[in-house]
């Protein structure tokens, strides 16, 4: 089964956790075994959401796992990246585990989320995504909703190839 791996930073922002949530769902929908890693509070707001973890049923600390992350233990990565340290853990998750990224950039204010894009984008070779948010989930839910079904198309259109490729042999 493929894995798939959240990163949710410091949850200042409403719209977070209940997109956190819905982007577990929809990886789960996809084939993934989903785990999220965040730091406490985080954590904390996933469980009164998901209470009889439905969508999230692995949790993790997001310090404490990365002394045992390795290359190739997830096979997506999907960061929600709101600050500063968002974007540190995204870029050091991305060069650890070395897969699939999507970073969801999200900010109220324009200036801070064009900077946490840039950021990314020099920083890894990452997917993003992005939308003006705070309270109101849905330009990011629309946004991550289009990125994950480009992703999916695409791991089709690989399997494919693939197939093809072994029936010429």
């Amino acid at each position: 089964m493929k894995k798939a791996i959240i990163l949710l930073g410091c949850p200042e922002s409403p719209s977070q956790t209940p997109l956190a949530v819905y982007a577990a769902y929809k990886l789960t929908d996809m084939g993934y075994q989903v785990s999220v890693a965040s730091t406490p509070s985080a954590k904390k707001l996933v469980e009164v959401s998901d209470p009889e973890e439905h969508y999230v049923q692995n949790k993790i600390d997001i310090e404490s796992c990365l002394d045992e992350l390795n290359q190739g233990d997830y096979d997506f990565l999907l960061g929600f990246v709101a600050k500063d340290a968002a974007v540190s853990y995204f870029v050091t998750f991305y060069h650890i585990l070395q897969t699939k990224s999507l970073a969801l950039v999200f900010h109220r204010d324009r200036e801070k989320m064009e900077y946490f894009e840039n950021t990314v984008k020099e920083n890894t070779e990452a997917d993003i995504t992005s939308a003006r948010a705070y309270h109101n989930p849905t330009p990011l839910r629309v946004r991550l909703d289009r990125a994950l079904e480009k992703m999916e198309k695409s791991d089709k259109r690989n399997q494919e190839n693939k197939k093809d490729k072994t029936e010429d042999s």
